[in-house]
């Protein structure tokens, strides 16, 4: 890859990212803010602040932050603020513990959630189309909220991107005991949503919502990125595999191993052509060798994991 093509990838996986990031700022602000529902993340905590200073802020701070035009659902404490407080103490604990080179990845996300976070949607979306933004029942709400938000997280975690907040807890908590990412997030993302019980306002209807948006949005994110990340394996027994492997190699863009392999009941050595590619990419490699040797001998298998050049970095999950 060229430095102009680095470059041209690097620019795109920001944009996606920043993309993403705008999908999951949007599902909180018109689906979960009115409802008082906090997900998990660092997110949920900031809007847990908010929550719990409604109506209690000096009238001169309440202004100061309404002039900045910062979002904030009947008062409080703006979300945008105690995110990103909270994600500066979060990375200064990642340069520590996890060092530079991953909290760099996470930067950009926390400047851009915070941006996102700030801008007042619901009276934008008034101003513009003339009418209050459409009021979803809770249920509703937590499902929308639930797809929105998954759909933009995958978005940024499939191009490398990265939010910060409770993933660099989840990442410290890995480091030092042996529970896995997985575990460490859900926990965090659990204790935070039961939190909801505590507020003035709370319930357990706000933790049910809260935990119906995790599951939605954790499910929405598994099946997106194991659709586009699932990888598939072939191996192909022709006699014409020299062709085969060119036009895979030059039309397919895909690396091709050929081992030498032998017939058990004719005794006469073959050649097996060995090729590892996404899924999405099956169906131009079945073209291609159909048309050179129609009786190919093909066996397709999906991979659970394929790391390294071309696929996903080795460590990645």
């Amino acid at each position: 890859m060229t430095k102009k093509q680095k470059v041209a990838t690097a620019v795109r996986e920001h944009l996606v990212i920043a993309f993403g990031l705008l999908l999951y700022a949007l599902a909180w602000n018109f689906f979960l803010f009115p409802h008082q529902v906090a997900g998990g993340g660092a997110t949920g905590i900031a809007a847990l602040v908010m929550y719990a200073t409604q109506g209690l802020l000096p009238e001169g701070l309440q202004e100061f932050f309404n002039s900045l035009g910062m979002a904030s659902i009947g008062g409080g404490i703006p979300v945008s603020v105690t995110f990103f407080i909270m994600n500066g103490a979060l990375l200064l604990l990642s340069v520590k513990e996890l060092g530079l080179s991953f909290s760099l990845r996470s930067i950009y996300g926390v400047f851009a959630l915070t941006a996102w976070l700030w801008i007042p949607y619901r009276d934008i979306y008034e101003k513009f189309a003339g009418h209050p933004f459409p009021e979803f029942d809770p249920f509703m709400s937590s499902i929308l909220a639930g797809l929105i938000a998954g759909f933009g997280l995958a978005l940024t975690f499939v191009n490398n991107g990265s939010s910060g907040g409770t993933d660099i807890i989840a990442k410290v908590i890995n480091k030092y005991r042996t529970i896995s990412l997985g575990r460490a997030l859900l926990l965090c993302d659990v204790i935070i949503i039961c939190s909801t019980g505590f507020l003035p306002d709370g319930s357990i209807k706000n933790i049910v919502y809260g935990l119906i948006v995790m599951v939605v949005m954790t499910t929405t994110i598994d099946m997106y990125i194991n659709g586009v990340r699932q990888s598939v394996q072939f191996f192909i027994f022709s006699k014409k595999y020299d062709e085969i492997a060119d036009a895979i190699t030059f039309q397919a863009h895909r690396g091709v191993t050929v081992m030498d392999g032998q017939g058990w009941y004719s005794k006469e050595p073959v050649k097996v052509i060995t090729v590892m590619a996404r899924r999405n990419e099956s169906t131009q490699i079945f073209k291609l060798i159909k048309d050179i040797d129609p009786d190919a001998f093909i066996s397709q298998s999906a991979a659970i994991g394929v790391y390294g050049r071309g696929f996903d970095p080795i460590g990645q999950k």
